[in-house]
């Protein structure tokens, strides 16, 4: 039997505000200090990254992500406090969605296996 497969998504209007490439995004800025390190860490063009970066810095009350300009040297992007408040918070409703999903999962397949 096949797996259940589950994605979350907060949805701003007709715009995904967050999700799981989302959350792979700012946990590699977070690591990286540099959006286009973090896009290029992820495989991703430095224009997707920054139309990423600004979704995520007008989906919600205030930024998620700061930069600093200044060059190799001086600059560097970071979380703001509400940036980690949400990654947190998605990354632990994800875990417990997977949790719930897997669970489903095994009742499916123990069902499917009682029908044959």
């Amino acid at each position: 039997m096949a797996e259940l497969k589950v994605k979350l998504q907060v949805l701003h209007g007709d715009e995904i505000a967050f999700g799981p490439g989302k959350a792979d995004l700012l946990e590699a800025v977070a690591q990286t200090g540099s959006i286009a390190a973090a896009g290029r860490a992820l495989s991703l063009s430095y224009r997707r990254t920054r139309d990423m970066i600004d979704t995520l810095n007008h989906c919600w009350q205030g930024p998620l992500v700061e930069t600093a300009k200044g060059g190799s040297s001086h600059g560097g992007t970071v979380l703001t406090p509400l940036g980690q408040q949400v990654l947190a918070a998605y990354r632990a409703a994800a875990l417990e969605l997977r949790e719930t999903a897997h669970r489903h999962t095994a009742l499916l397949k123990l069902l499917g296996n009682a029908v044959q």
